[in-house]
């Protein structure tokens, strides 16, 4: 039997295909609903799967849950453990990407009262490739400015907080680049669409703070460690203005999805000399070691799973 993508949901294992709401679900029409990506990557050499900072993944989303007044029916580990369940029983042997969502699951289309409103639960497991199709992505600076956190926090992963993101990357895409780069109210760059920022300047390596109105992005925490423990590299948390992108050695884009990607283009300006820069390349080679549990150092970041065995039709 081959392969299925499945999904806990309603507390059973069930096809993701049969895993339904209903037309009038709060979080449909709302958008009351806050999510996670977490990265399962196979390791063909060990023939295990390897799930990437599940747990901290699992503590953002109860963040997350917590501002729009949802309890999640168990702990950020207990749902680490229903992941590794999941991951098992769909017997992938490749790369995957688990979905959690937690949503508010009443059938009321006319209450905008949270603490009056139903929760759910669904975690869901398929395959995925590249999210970013291209090596070195070419960008433009968003007209769209990034969501402050007076307006809605984008230090979670609210479903509503999304439309901001696609609104500015569907535009990009329509005008022939591959991402976006938002810029905070104050005229400061942000992120991209889905992606924390990194810029390489004569050798330092700096990053916009939290107040810049980013996500505290989990990648982004794992190049900051690496580049300290592997390159001797602080990172510098500060401010940064949009034309020091287009005068930057290197930027970079992280994230669970994005991985670690170089910048090439930014507004028809090149970046550096357009390649793949040398800190950049060197964080990507160790990112890519660590997420496969080829890192004995930064091997507890990884939890292991070995697929169930495919039952033979």
């Amino acid at each position: 039997m081959a392969p299925t993508p499945l999904a806990y949901f309603g507390g059973e294992f069930i096809p993701a295909s049969e895993a339904k709401v209903g037309v009038m679900t709060h979080a449909l029409h709302y958008g009351t609903a806050v999510f996670e990506g977490i990265r399962c990557n196979w390791n063909a050499e060990e023939e295990k799967l390897f799930i990437f900072r599940p747990l901290e993944h699992f503590k953002r989303l109860a963040e997350g849950a917590s501002i729009l007044r949802m309890v999640l029916p168990f702990t950020a580990e207990e749902l680490v453990n229903i992941t590794i369940d999941l991951v098992k029983r769909t017997g992938y042997r490749e790369d995957m990407y688990i979905r959690p969502l937690a949503y508010k699951s009443a059938e009321r289309v006319a209450n905008l009262k949270l603490h009056e409103l139903e929760d759910g639960l669904t975690i869901i497991a398929v395959p995925f490739g590249e999210y970013i199709e291209v090596p070195i992505v070419r960008c433009m600076t968003a007209s769209w400015r990034r969501i402050d956190e007076t307006m809605m926090p984008p230090r979670v992963k609210l479903s509503a907080g999304y439309v901001n993101s696609i609104l500015a990357k569907t535009d990009a895409v329509l005008a022939g680049f591959d991402e976006a780069i938002f810029l905070n109210n104050d005229g400061h760059v942000a992120e991209g669409s889905g992606e924390n920022l990194f810029v390489v300047k004569n050798g330092a390596l700096v990053t916009p703070p939290l107040t810049a109105n980013i996500l505290p992005g989990i990648t982004r925490s794992c190049i900051m460690q690496m580049a300290k423990d592997e390159l001797g590299i602080e990172t510098v948390e500060r401010p940064i203005g949009r034309a020091e992108l287009y005068l930057a050695d290197e930027v970079f884009l992280t994230g669970t999805a994005a991985h670690v990607t170089p910048m090439g283009e930014l507004d028809h300006r090149t970046i550096g000399n357009g390649a793949a820069g040398t800190i950049t390349k060197s964080l990507q080679d160790l990112y890519f070691k660590a997420i496969r549990g080829g890192l004995p150092k930064y091997r507890d970041w990884c939890v292991e799973v070995v697929p169930a065995p495919l039952a033979k039709v």
